[in-house]
This record gives structure tokens, sequence and C-alpha cells, in this order.
């Protein structure tokens, strides 16, 4: 049973093995897969292809889990969820190599398959079971039949593009169903880097030629003035020699930055700053005069945002420890205020894909705590100030429906347009996932009296 298996000594472990022992961990101990990853990768010294084969093998079944367990079902003759937790992960690492990963023979990825539960994890005899549904897999894989459009466009959705069907519900109610397709195909991307160019130390067209000259092809971004998209994936070791020169953001959290509008002189308040990108790219903004109080409601993180400010030449913004959704006396009046509040991030799971399988109960809890962050904070605001509120999700529950509400019970406030990609916006932004972008909210609106 999984409880007796023998004791490995760590470093000779292969990147299987170390994949199914992560996906377990990580399964059963309800932390974030990234820590799950990084903590592995140390503990167990993986390097090159190793850790290469690691990673993609962690990810990808915690990605693709919702189709690799279709597939699984088409082939057995028993229930998904009555098969051995640990035979279940075997047949995902396995299918999953066969399906997505083109440079590993098909009995490669059976025999290995088959190996991890011969020698150390799964139950007796479970090693012919294993082998049989792999091997179903391999003949059988152009016939199994996906869930059609026409016949139930919801299980179409989730299976095809690994979605728990609540989300799919929720986006082809929200969009209708092109774009929900477009959401959910966006979920599977796999972006390269975005840049924020250091304004206060060097031009973006300047560190694009530089970037491009240190052999890192690189392409402004069309939706932020002050982006750069990487061309290829790279480890940000190779950027090291432009420490200082460039923060990592998103072009979606740039275009937030970007309506905010602050300018030199001005206060500016970030509600939920960590771990710190926008007040960096607003202190930019500004040229590094006038003041930013960036708060969290979590004392610990502060230190990331003031070592990375020295590190980029910043010296505007004052930390601070904070509850965003409870009003304070001592805080100042701001001409400008930036809300990025804590959302479900349904916008961003291409990035971090154990997002999909977070608590639906514990999601439709957030409105409540966003719309009270935005009463809170717009309080602070001068009048002729400008908010912004801002989530990366994708939801009406928590975006233009907490707005909308604002709105109609504070006459004060109105919307305000912006501009993001040369185009305007009417006050109000959705920004689907995809190639560009993370899946993003905007709203900005204006004290008005």
């Amino acid at each position: 049973s999984s409880n007796e298996r023998p004791q490995r000594k760590e470093r000779n472990m292969t990147a299987r093995e170390a994949a199914f022992l992560s996906l377990q961990k990580y399964r059963g101990s309800g932390k974030y897969s990234n820590i799950e990853l990084s903590g592995s990768i140390e503990r167990l010294g993986l390097e090159g292809a190793e850790k290469a084969l690691y990673t993609a093998l962690f990810y990808g079944v915690i990605e693709r889990e919702i189709t690799l367990d279709y597939f699984i079902s088409r082939l057995s003759e028993r229930r998904v969820d009555d098969i051995d937790r640990d035979v279940r992960t075997i047949l995902e690492l396995g299918i999953y190599q066969l399906e997505y990963m083109d440079k590993i023979p098909e009995s490669a990825a059976v025999n290995e398959s088959v190996k991890l539960a011969r020698r150390f994890y799964a139950r007796k005899n479970s090693e012919a079971f294993i082998n049989a549904v792999l091997r179903s897999f391999i003949r059988e894989r152009k016939n199994i039949s996906l869930p059609k459009k026409e016949d139930n466009y919801i299980k179409y959705l989730s299976v095809c593009y690994s979605l728990p069907e609540w989300i799919c519900s929720l986006w082809c109610d929200a969009y209708g169903k092109a774009r929900a397709e477009k959401a959910a195909a966006g979920t599977l991307c796999h972006p390269t880097m975005t840049l924020r160019a250091n304004t206060l130390k060097i031009s973006r067209d300047d560190l694009v030629q530089r970037l491009t000259a240190a052999g890192i092809p690189c392409v402004p971004c069309k939706g932020a003035a002050c982006g750069i998209r990487l061309s290829n994936h790279v480890p940000l070791d190779k950027l090291a020699e432009f420490d200082g020169l460039y923060f990592v953001q998103d072009e979606a959290s740039q275009i937030a930055v970007s309506a905010l509008g602050a300018k030199r002189g001005e206060t500016v308040l970030d509600m939920c700053a960590c771990p710190g990108g926008k007040s960096f790219g607003i202190a930019m903004g500004m040229e590094n005069e006038g003041r930013i109080l960036a708060f969290d409601l979590h004392k610990n993180k502060l230190s990331l945002i003031e070592r990375a400010a020295e590190k980029l030449g910043i010296g505007i913004i004052e930390t601070g420890e904070n509850n965003a959704s409870v009003y304070r006396e001592d805080m100042p009046a701001a001409d400008r205020i930036l809300c990025d509040v804590p959302c479900s991030g349904l916008g961003v799971i291409a990035k971090k894909p154990d997002i999909k399988y977070k608590n639906r109960e514990d999601i439709e809890r957030l409105p409540s705590l966003q719309k009270k962050i935005l009463e809170t904070s717009a309080r602070y605001l001068r009048v002729g100030g400008t908010l912004v509120y801002s989530t990366c999700t994708l939801s009406p529950a928590e975006n233009k429906n907490i707005v909308s509400a604002f709105l109609s019970e504070n006459a004060d406030f109105e919307l305000c347009t912006f501009r993001a990609g040369g185009a305007e916006c009417a006050g109000m932004l959705e920004l689907i996932p995809g190639e560009t972008t993370d899946g993003f909210f905007i709203a900005k609106m204006k004290k008005v009296k």
C-alpha cells in the first residue's frame, strides 16, 4: 500500500518518481504547486534534463488532469474515482507522456510507468492493470471520442480544456460560448515572460536593443507603453546582467497601472500591494517624485517590496501593514488609489494551474470582501481624484457587479475613460487570457464631488 513505501535515497530519484511523489504530496497537503515544485527540485538535486522532465510532468498532470481522467474512464472498466490513488496518478503520468510529450518513446512511457508501480508505489498486482490501460490507450487513442459541442457544450469545454464544469458554465453564461472557449483555450497557453522596463534608468527601446544584443530576442508590448515581451522562454539567471533595469510584470497589470495615471508629486495609495509590481510601475510613472503608500495585510511580505524598490532605485514607496477592508482615521487623503483586490485568480490559470481546483464555496465568499475594500478605500480619495479597481479573474460577481453596485450606491463617483493598447475604454475593461495578457479586469472611476 502507499503507506508502506520503501525509503529511497532521495538524490538518486528519477524525474518520474519525483513527479509521482510531488503530485501525491501536492494533492494530499493542499499547498501550492509552485512551493512543492521548488522544494523538491532543491531537495532532490534535480538538474538539466531530469529537472525539465520532472517540471513538465508535475505541472502537465495538474494542468490536464480532467482530460487525463476522461481518457482513463474510457479505457478502464473501473470508475476513475474507484481506482487506487497511486495507480491513478501513475496512469495520469503515463497518458500525459503518450499524449502530450512528443520526444518520449511510447515504450518508455509504458515501461517506466509499470516500473514505477512494481518497484515502489502502487498496490500489488497493479502493474498488469497499468500496462493494459496504457497499451490500450496507444491502440485506441485515435478512436477515443471527446464530448461533442452540440451534445453538451459545458462537458465539451471541460474535457477539451481540462477545466471544472462550474468554471465553463460561469464563462458561457457571462461571455457567450465563443468568448468562453477563447478564455478556456487561454488557460492552456504558456505565454513567454513580460518585463516592465525601469524607465528611471533606461528607456524601453534601449532595453529592447540591449536584450536583443545579448541574444535574448524580444518585442515591445502593444498594450503597455513600457512593456517588453520575451520571444522565447528564458531562465531568470540569463537576465542577471540586466538586474535593476526591469521587473517581471504581465502586460495586463501594466495596463492597470497606466489607467491609474499617477503624476509627479501626487499621493497614491496601493491598498493590496504585494508583491509590489504595480507600486513600482506607479513610481516610475511618477518619475520617483511624490509619495506612494504600499499596504498589505501580511507584514512579513512587505520586505519583498522594500528590497525590490531599492534595487530599482525607487525612493518614494513607504510600506505598511493594513487591513484594506477596515477604515483608518490616520490615512492621508490620496490623489489616486489602486484597489487590486484579492480574487479567485481565474484569469491566471495558465500560470497557476492549481487555481482551477479551488473550492468554489471559498471563491463565492470573495465578493463581499472585495466590495468592502472598494468602499473603504474610496473614503480616502480627494474630490477630483482617481480610483482603479482591478482583479486577475474572469467573473462578473467579482468584477463588473462589484463596480456597478458601488457606483449605484455612491453618486459622487463615476466611470471615466482610459486607453489600453491604442483603444479607448469606456471605464471598464475585461481582458480574456491568451497569447498576450493574463485574464484581467480594470475599472477606472473618478470622485466628482
